[in-house]
């Protein structure tokens, strides 16, 4: 009688892609690409070198579909809308930053606004991928700021708020709470000139 073929022992499951990309984002959010190594991403993964290669291609193609996930979760997506008043949408969208960079259930920080902003000559091309989707959110709120603000205004709001929102994702990183951050927030807000949404260049 032909026996039934037993399971091999110690067989894992099916390796999960879309699980590998989350476990790599978390991963290079928290250390950033140069404190992740090879063997930490196998090893959060459970697989071997050669099936990460096989997969993903060069560790950096897997930090750049890492990083295309974490900028394509709802929290992380970056659409400024206006809100109301000038000071209602800049409100929000401080609070929104806020909320993304030290969210309960994701690490602190973000990884756009940290990401690869000192790395090894081998890294620039990967650097500068990272700086161009920094670069890229200027004109998004430039054009929505001008609802309000005169264009030479709207410029340097744009560059103020993008370095507020940075400064907290660096400061979140380094341990600051959500209330923290608020008191930041309304400081920023006090400071609006009264006078800052008429379109004037004066």
């Amino acid at each position: 009688m032909k026996k039934e073929s037993q399971p091999t022992r110690g067989r894992r499951r099916g390796f999960d892609r879309d699980e590998a990309v989350d476990m790599a984002m978390r991963l290079f959010w928290r250390h950033g690409y140069e404190g992740v190594s090879i063997n930490d991403l196998t090893g959060a993964m459970g697989i071997a070198p050669p099936s990460l290669y096989a997969a993903f291609g060069t560790k950096a193609d897997l930090y750049r579909e890492a990083l295309q996930r974490y900028t394509d979760r709802p929290e992380t997506q970056f659409h400024p809308e206006p809100r109301g008043t000038l000071a209602e949408t800049i409100r929000h969208l401080l609070e929104t930053a806020a909320d993304a960079v030290t969210s309960p259930d994701g690490e602190t920080g973000c990884m756009v606004s940290t990401g690869l902003l000192a790395c090894g000559e081998a890294h620039v091309d990967l650097a500068q991928e990272v700086a161009a989707i920094r670069k890229g959110m200027h004109p998004q709120l430039v054009a929505l700021l001008k609802r309000w603000l005169a264009p030479r205004n709207a410029q340097a709001t744009a560059t103020y708020l993008l370095t507020l929102m940075q400064g907290m994702a660096i400061q979140a990183r380094d341990g600051a709470g959500r209330a923290t951050l608020q008191q930041t927030i309304e400081i920023s807000l006090s400071g609006l000139p009264g006078n800052q949404a008429a379109k004037s260049d004066a």
